[in-house]
């Protein structure tokens, strides 16, 4: 017997989601014990694959052709179906851009409860994807649905990249330094919205953060010059910079005092609003020395389960000014330098207050 479909105007998604937005996937470790069952891919058209825990894959065509392949989808990180749908396009399409390519078209992943929640809600998450893909000129051309206990929705996005243009997190240099283009804490947010300790209007700042495409990032990118790059999303900025340096077999320093917080953070955090994920991340960084004048709160800001979040640029210190000066003719919601890539043990990070 079908349960009663509730009026949208009463509907919180957040309430309906065991965790919020990227906050959702599987920590680092567990995922790690999942791919070592993958086959090794042995095809030289093949630029990029799962071995170095990049943002997408790369298949080439031609010499100067090469499809970005990604696809994302999470729970609901708002209430509003259209933000959430607007969030999970830019965090989907991301992923081409962390590539330095550009989205083509993309294809929608929907998993909906048909019993008790509208379809019209479901219309809504799908014109605020629409939106977002739509200043990207990326047309979304189909997809695919499921009945499911619990909402997701998410895309898969195809793209494309000139090989000898492409970005990857496997070509950072000693001496590189570490640029940051969004702030963090969206998933510490999310999860006090969660809990009804933050109202959506709290997150306004956050909401425009993630609703921003990553496309002015990578262009100042490649106008600049930058040897590594990556985006920060489910496994934090430790995370994922833990993927630069393994891949580009350097260590790397963070500098806490320089890195860019959204409004309300530092209290939620002190109050116990950790999303899962989050601490999940804080576990698996097992190759991280933290100095000791750093609070619990540095630690799991560090580590937060970001959404849509930023692209981390590994740029070489002669091309330093000028990334920063494109990064603002962007108006991307961050330009930060927040470290720098050093020699030392592979895939280790030391994190400090300054430098």
């Amino acid at each position: 017997m079908a349960h009663p479909v509730p009026a949208p105007a009463s509907v919180r998604l957040t309430s309906l989601s065991h965790g919020a937005g990227c906050a959702c996937k599987l920590g680092s470790a567990e995922l790690a014990e999942v791919l070592r069952h993958l086959p090794v891919v042995d095809d030289a058209r093949v630029l990029v694959d799962a071995a170095t825990r990049d943002d997408a894959a790369i298949y080439q065509l031609a010499p100067d052709r090469a499809l970005v392949a990604t696809l994302d989808f999470f729970t609901p990180i708002l209430d509003d179906p259209a933000a959430w749908g607007a969030v999970a396009a830019a965090n989907a399409m991301s992923d081409v851009y962390a590539m330095g390519g550009r989205p083509l078209f993309a294809l929608n992943i929907v998993a909906w409860p048909r019993d008790t929640l509208p379809f019209e809600v479901l219309g809504e998450v799908l014109r605020g994807a629409a939106l977002v893909a739509q200043k990207g000129g990326c047309p979304i051309l189909g997809g695919h649905s499921i009945d499911d206990a619990e909402p997701k929705f998410g895309m898969a996005v195809i793209g494309e990249v000139n090989p000898g243009e492409m970005f990857t997190n496997a070509g950072g240099c000693a001496g590189d330094l570490l640029v940051l283009t969004k702030p963090l804490g969206t998933g510490i947010l999310s999860t006090a919205l969660k809990r009804d300790a933050l109202l959506e209007t709290g997150m306004m700042e956050a909401v425009a953060s993630m609703t921003t495409l990553n496309d002015g990032a990578a262009r100042a990118a490649r106008e600049a010059g930058i040897s590594a790059a990556t985006d920060v999303t489910g496994f934090g900025l430790i995370g994922h910079l833990t993927h630069v340096v393994n891949a580009s077999g350097l260590a790397a320093e963070l500098f806490v005092d320089e890195l860019p917080v959204l409004p309300h953070v530092r209290n939620l955090v002190g109050r116990g609003f950790v999303p899962g994920g989050t601490r999940r991340n804080l576990a698996a960084a097992t190759a991280v020395t933290w100095d000791g004048s750093l609070a619990d709160a540095d630690r799991l800001i560090c580590c937060d389960a970001q959404t849509s979040g930023g692209l981390l640029l590994a740029v070489p210190p002669e091309n330093h000014a000028a990334l920063l000066a494109a990064l603002r003719r962007e108006g991307t919601p961050a330009v930060a330098t927040i470290g720098r890539l050093v020699a030392g043990e592979p895939g280790t990070i030391r994190v400090a207050r300054a430098a």
